[in-house]
């Protein structure tokens, strides 16, 4: 280490007359070895400060990877899942691996079935497999029943018989004659593997041949786009109706004192401190035939019978728009409230027509809480199933309310995890519109 010493400077030491010698050294460190270490105590130090930020949001990460994370991770990969066959009928499915799926089966594969059936019959397995094939072919699930109660093949004294495959075979056909179609072999054959895509193929109207090729479905099966479609146009109207409605009034409570803004707001909050079901109930009574709506309307003379607004579209549009109304006037008023009158009389006095100047002044600058809003709302709106299994009829159900009919009714998990996980990745590209949608506007303010 270097030093540099300065020449000694003779100073008075107070009244003694003395004299003192003071030394000053100002040390200059500009050695490699010097400013290594001091790299490396900057670098402990940042390490220091991530390390105790990372402690400190530790707990939500666990938190959030634990309930939201993967349970999610869990939904998507069981949507892709098939383990009901192949774990069920190994030893048939080992028969029918050359198997060209076009000319009947060997007569092998006839009894690897009946070694499975047998090892099976009175296990859970029996009713996922038979709930699976039932998924392919209608009335699969009693031929599998029948087959597995029959297992293994007795003579009348209740001993089992030592068959060949060519008995065994004819066995089988005579038990159903169901068995000797091709087509009941090639949905075994087809779901040798423990993953596949039939659920999100079946999830947007399409499926795999016997061959293993992707088709569309049959036209009577064909109903899950039209339920997809029907989710996002109820999904954009509830959107408009709440972005018609939540703007002037976002409007109007931007303009007030703080004083009333804040009693308008709690009055718009109100609705969240009440269940859905009640709000939900409370429309029922409201709009049916004999209700308050009805009642006013046929009173006021403007109807001479009442309009039907239960138990379809017109229903679920009020009562979703009422609940969800909230949502989008939050984030507006919170924009609103930030942007400075000044801007508008300004305008006007410049010459711009009052109107214009709020639509062309005002207006572009509530972009951000018109974006926030509507992606919410739509979001929310999409996910619905309480609301239209109420008040909508049969044509008004929503994609959710399947995602509830094969969890609790079916128990087809891995139809309701794919529906699921449709609705989950169109609501992943609506992120990622509006994060581009937002950061074009940023770049071009």
């Amino acid at each position: 280490m270097s030093a540099k010493a300065l020449t000694p400077v003779d100073a008075p030491t107070g009244g003694t007359g003395e004299t003192g010698v003071t030394t000053m050294t100002i040390a200059a460190d500009s050695t490699p070895e010097s400013a290594s270490r001091l790299k490396r105590e900057l670098k402990a130090a940042e390490a220091r400060k991530r390390a105790m930020a990372l402690l400190l949001i530790a707990p939500l990460a666990i938190f959030l990877l634990l309930i939201f994370v993967v349970p999610i991770g869990a939904l998507l990969t069981r949507a892709a899942q098939n383990p009901e066959v192949a774990s069920a009928l190994p030893h048939t499915l080992n028969a029918l691996s050359g198997w060209d799926r076009k000319t009947p089966p060997p007569d092998a594969a006839y009894t690897a079935l009946a070694t499975d059936l047998t090892a099976i019959a009175d296990s859970d397995g029996m009713g996922a497999l038979a709930r699976r094939l039932n998924v392919e072919i209608p009335g699969y699930r009693s031929l599998i029943a029948k087959s597995a109660r029959a297992m293994p093949f007795a003579d009348d004294n209740n001993q089992p018989l030592h068959l060949t495959p060519r008995e065994t075979r004819a066995k089988f056909v005579e038990l159903d004659e169901r068995w000797n179609d091709v087509a009941y072999w090639q949905a075994i054959a087809k779901n040798s593997s423990t993953l596949s895509p039939f659920y999100l193929l079946a999830s947007l109207d399409h499926k795999q041949d016997a061959f293993g090729r992707i088709v569309p479905t049959d036209p009577d099966q064909q109903i899950y786009l039209k339920v997809f479609s029907r989710t996002f146009v109820i999904g954009a109207a509830v959107t408009i109706f709440t972005l018609l409605l939540g703007y002037p009034l976002a409007y109007w409570i931007s303009t007030l004192s703080e004083r009333r803004a804040n009693l308008v707001m709690i009055l718009v909050l109100i609705p969240f401190w009440t269940s859905i079901l009640v709000r939900v109930a409370a429309w029922i009574v409201i709009l049916q035939n004999e209700g308050l709506v009805n009642k006013a309307l046929i009173a006021s003379g403007l109807l001479h019978d009442p309009l039907a607004l239960l138990f379809n579209r017109t229903g679920v549009y009020i009562s979703m728009t009422h609940i969800l109304l909230p949502f989008m006037i939050l984030p507006l008023y919170s924009v609103m409230k930030s942007i400075p009158p000044t801007y508008q009389r300004a305008a006007i006095s410049l010459g711009s027509h009052p109107f214009a100047a709020f639509w062309r002044v005002y207006v572009p600058q509530t972009y951000p809480g018109i974006g926030a809003g509507a992606l919410l709302v739509f979001i929310l709106a999409i996910g619905y199933y309480i609301t239209p299994a109420l008040l909508g009829g049969p044509n008004d159900q929503m994609v959710s309310y399947y995602v509830a009919y094969f969890t609790n009714v079916t128990i087809n998990w891995g139809m309701a995890c794919a529906l699921g996980g449709l609705l989950l990745a169109a609501t992943l590209v609506l992120y990622v519109i509006y994060g581009r949608f937002t950061r074009s506007s940023l770049s071009l303010g």
